[in-house]
């Protein structure tokens, strides 16, 4: 009889070990669903921030063959930089040629593709652009330079047929 009756607890218990198993179960599945939700939320952010996702708001990376390249070259301008606080008190420069890289094959080529007419109006911006920073920043940020006048140039044409910006002779005295 003893034998019967451990046999008998023995079955209880391992139905509720099952039916709270399944329990626990369910309720990490759902969990591990939000979670796995989350880390793809984040891995889309993370994604869409160094601007290889697609859709957004965010600039994705525009891949144009070399065929459909043209480079426009704005070569030797003297840009005045701004002085520094703690520097030697001299006036600075930066000697820089700047080169767009436009699509060919962009809808807004056929309207905008004679940079020519409008050189002074980008070489305004460049100005404007390299002239904020000290001779130490200019030498150090070279790339955030460069995104801020791609930046501010296609937001002058409205446009992204200008998809790269190159600064190349670059001296800073």
């Amino acid at each position: 009889m003893k034998k019967n009756l451990i046999s008998i607890v023995i079955l209880a218990l391992l139905i509720v070990n099952i039916v709270l198993t399944s329990i626990m179960m369910f309720s990490v599945m759902s969990t591990n669903k939000k979670t796995a939700a989350l880390v793809g939320d984040v891995a889309a952010a993370i994604s869409l921030e160094l601007g290889t996702g697609e859709g957004g708001e965010e600039e994705a990376a525009v891949i144009v063959s070399m065929a459909d390249t043209i480079p426009y070259t704005i070569a030797d301008l003297t840009i005045p930089l701004r002085k520094d606080a703690e520097g030697d008190g001299k006036n600075h420069f930066a000697m820089v040629s700047v080169t767009l890289s436009i699509n060919s094959k962009h809808d807004d080529y056929k309207t905008y593709g004679d940079l020519s007419t409008r050189e002074d109006l980008i070489k305004g911006q460049i100005n404007e652009v390299i002239s904020q920073y000290t001779m130490e920043q200019a030498s150090e940020n070279q790339k955030a330079i460069e995104d801020e006048i791609l930046s501010r140039i296609q937001a002058m044409f409205d446009s992204d047929f200008i998809f790269d910006v190159s600064l190349s002779s670059t001296l800073y005295q």
